[in-house]
């Protein structure tokens, strides 16, 4: 038998950032540089050029895929006869811990959202499903916050399942990061969206399969898309440790912030409490769980060691 090179098994189209730039078209740039600077995270740099030659391009390729989502299912519709209510297109977004999720999604749901035609775009994180920290404690979890285990699995695939079902006043739970806990009674209500974002660590994980072939429903059942922001192991735990710096002389010197204890550290001490923090559960969490499951999303958008993107893989249809 010939000999097949693993290149050629590849399931994804590679592009340069050049390359992947020219696709964006006549997309038209529809954020101020203003905008776009409120939009990116702590310690996640930010530019126009960035927008323009990776995320226009995306937004372009996503308005295909929703349109003809809509259309597959319209004809699904007519096939049934049925008359269900409108269903939300869901885009998910995965990744380790400091490597810039929330601001993909971020910059997304604005893109998105400015469209012509002016959809209703929603952006949910899994943090909200977490398990409270009162739980988490009594169950010896809180070195394992992040971790698939400490998500209340169930109340989010029930979240998701009403999302797909066009329901309206769907109720998700609001975390506190400055608090670093789920907020209790506190909930955001997602209103029949035409797009949702759903970004976390863990959303392209399938778990175990049972043995007897039962029906388990998983997040990434409920993803019409989803994106993978990739990034050097070594890249990602540097951007982890200066973000942990820099909200150590920012948001942790807040006497009711959770990590105000860190804020009186020294310099040494708090360098030290942060690479011991990123080793022992980020690292953990990276590599037990979320790094297996790049390969599984339909996009993935890989960073240099300055927060840019430099390559992008599209999943072959």
């Amino acid at each position: 038998m010939d000999q097949i090179n693993r290149s050629e098994l590849t399931p994804y189209r590679q592009f340069s950032r050049d390359q992947w730039a020219r696709l964006r078209a006549d997309t038209p740039m529809t954020l101020r540089p203003d905008e776009v600077k409120r939009l990116h995270s702590l310690n996640d740099p930010f530019s126009m050029d960035q927008v323009e030659e990776i995320y226009l391009p995306l937004s372009r390729l996503l308005s295909f895929y929703v349109e003809a989502t809509l259309n597959l299912h319209a004809s699904t519709k007519r096939f049934l006869g049925t008359t269900d209510g409108k269903m939300p297109f869901v885009i998910g977004i995965a990744g380790s811990v400091a490597v810039g999720k929330s601001t993909t999604a971020r910059i997304l749901k604005a893109l998105l959202a400015r469209w012509p035609a002016s959809p209703k775009v929603d952006l949910i994180t899994t943090d909200g499903f977490l398990l409270p920290n009162a739980v988490l404690e009594a169950e010896g979890l809180m070195n394992r916050k992040g971790f698939p285990e400490s998500y209340d699995v169930g109340a989010l695939l029930r979240f998701l399942t009403d999302i797909k079902a066009g329901n309206d006043a769907v109720r998700a739970p609001v975390y506190s990061h400055f608090h670093y806990d789920v907020m209790p009674g506190q909930t955001i209500a997602v209103d029949r969206p035409d797009i949702l974002i759903l970004e976390g660590l863990n959303i392209l994980q399938t778990g175990n399969m049972p043995p007897d072939g039962k029906a388990i429903p998983f997040v990434s059942d409920f993803l019409d898309f989803s994106i993978y922001i990739d990034a050097d192991t070594e890249d990602a735990h540097r951007w982890y440790v200066e973000r942990f710096m820099r909200l150590r002389e920012t948001a942790f010197k807040d006497p009711g912030s959770y990590f105000h204890r860190y804020s009186q550290l020294s310099a040494e001490e708090a360098l030290a409490t942060a690479n011991r923090l990123w080793t022992e559960i980020n690292l953990a969490n990276l590599n037990e769980n979320i790094l297996p499951t790049r390969l599984r999303a339909d996009l993935i958008l890989a960073k240099d060691p300055n927060h840019r993107i430099e390559t992008v893989a599209l999943r072959k249809l």
